[in-house]
C-alpha cells in the first residue's frame, strides 16, 4: 500500500506538446504491474500535439475546466467534456487534447491500462493548430 502525496508527483514521464503529465502511480514508483496512473494539466487555450498511446486504453477524468478531444486518422471527429465527465480512448487511436477554456487551466486525472507511459506524438496536421504553450517553473524559464 503506498500513498503519493500531490506534491510528490513525477514530471519525468512521456510528454506530448501543449502540455503537462505527472506520473503518480507506475512500476518505477510504486511497482504497479498492470495500471499507470497520473495527471495532465493544459493550459488556457491551448492544444496538444497529435498522438496515441499505442495498444493501452486510457480513461481521463475531467476535474477541472473543458475538454475538447479531436481524434480520428485526420482528427475529423469531435466531443467536449466538463469536469466530472470521463473520456475514454482506445488503443493507437490518434487523438489531440484541447483546453476549450480561454482562461482556465484543463486538469485531469489520467488512468491507462499498462504500468508505462507510452506516448506516440505523431506527424498529421491537426484540425485545431497547437499553439506554443511554455512550461514555465523555477527551473524552466519562459523563453
Amino acid at each position: 500500500m503506498r500513498v503519493i502525496k500531490s506534491d510528490q508527483l513525477d514530471p519525468n514521464t512521456a510528454q506530448t506538446p501543449g502540455m503537462n503529465r505527472a506520473a503518480a502511480i507506475n512500476a518505477a514508483r510504486v511497482g504497479a504491474q498492470k495500471i499507470w496512473a497520473g495527471t495532465v494539466s493544459i493550459h488556457a487555450n491551448a492544444k496538444t500535439g497529435a498522438h496515441h498511446h499505442g495498444a493501452l486504453e486510457s480513461v481521463i477524468y475531467v476535474v477541472r475546466g473543458k475538454a475538447r478531444m479531436r481524434w480520428g486518422e485526420h482528427l475529423e471527429f469531435v466531443a467536449e467534456a466538463e469536469a466530472g465527465d470521463f473520456i475514454f480512448v482506445p488503443p493507437y487511436v490518434p487523438h489531440q487534447e484541447i483546453n476549450a477554456s480561454t482562461d482556465e487551466t484543463l486538469e485531469c486525472v489520467l488512468v491507462r491500462s499498462d504500468n508505462e507511459a507510452v506516448v506516440v506524438n505523431l506527424d498529421i496536421e491537426p484540425v485545431e493548430k497547437p499553439e506554443a504553450v511554455y512550461w514555465v517553473d523555477p527551473i524552466h524559464r519562459h523563453p
